[in-house]
């Protein structure tokens, strides 16, 4: 595993918020990249992929309010967007981050073209990971069912079972392994020695109410990567992005490459194959375009 600092900021209501930072040799001059998890994910989603590029650059990755090690948020209705998007603001600027590549996972994506919206000219490239302008209700009616339910776990194999009964259609593939790995990633350990969600059950509460989830119209925000690389990965068994949707992303984004993963759901790991080409072909791209 690569090393990694803890870093913390603060939100402008106050709460201390946590990334992880896995700094670049003394001698990159490659450009930083921001990761930005899922809805419910934390750092450790971001691994293994940091593991392949840290050192070769510096790695940011982000824990939004209420998951892994930043803090709860008192006021539940301000885990919506446009607050994430404020602490974000708050870590760029923190950080004198002049210009910078964001990857960004499901909700993570959604913030990756709101930052490149309102951070004109700092952006140089973007990964967004199986989220687009439009979210399918499918999927989103099957992320209600389960985010925020109070589950606890006797043992890593329990909370395992648990997450492949929710997820098994978006991995079809996976064994017992796969899963445990994906419960280490989504869960901690309790001082009780429970094993639950790592993040904040009230999360679910302004998810709950339709139109929270994401702002009303995406699709203008597309106007601001136009000029830049970028690069869309959709699991080929997603139901939160679309075909569609995602044709329309790639007609709109001349600079888009997109890649589909196949027997993959929402979301790709980022550590499969097809997506480590992919991730190798943007960096280089970004790196061609200066």
């Amino acid at each position: 595993m690569a090393d990694w600092e803890d870093g913390y900021w603060w939100s402008k209501d106050g709460l201390r918020l946590h990334y992880r930072d896995y700094p670049a040799s003394p001698r990159s001059r490659q450009l930083p990249i921001i990761c930005i998890p899922g809805l419910t994910r934390n750092a450790r989603d971001f691994g293994e992929l940091a593991d392949r590029l840290a050192g070769k650059r510096r790695i940011i990755v982000v824990e939004l309010r209420g998951r892994g090690e930043s803090e709860r948020a008192k006021d539940p209705m301000s885990y919506v967007p446009a607050t994430y998007l404020e602490d974000l603001t708050g870590l760029i600027v923190e950080q004198a981050l002049d210009r910078f590549i964001l990857f960004g996972t499901s909700l993570g994506g959604l913030l990756s073209m709101l930052i490149t919206a309102t951070q004109p000219g700092k952006v140089a490239g973007v990964l967004l990971n199986d989220i687009g302008p439009e979210i399918d209700a499918d999927g989103l009616a099957r992320i209600r069912t389960y985010v925020g339910r109070n589950s606890s776990f006797p043992t890593w194999l329990h909370a395992a079972r648990a997450l492949a009964d929710v997820h098994r259609g978006a991995y079809p593939d996976y064994g017992l392994d796969d899963w445990l790995l994906m419960a280490k990633r989504l869960c901690r350990l309790t001082a009780a020695g429970r094993i639950v969600m790592d993040y904040d059950g009230a999360i679910a509460e302004p998810f709950r109410v339709p139109g929270n989830e994401a702002p009303a119209d995406l699709w203008p925000l597309l106007d601001a990567m136009k000029p830049i690389p970028s690069l869309l990965l959709r699991g080929a068994r997603s139901d939160i992005l679309s075909a569609a949707t995602a044709d329309r992303m790639a007609a709109a984004l001349p600079l888009m490459e997109r890649v589909e993963i196949a027997r993959t759901g929402h979301a790709p790991t980022l550590f499969e194959p097809e997506s480590e080409a992919a991730i190798d072909r943007l960096l280089a791209r970004i790196a061609k375009a200066g």
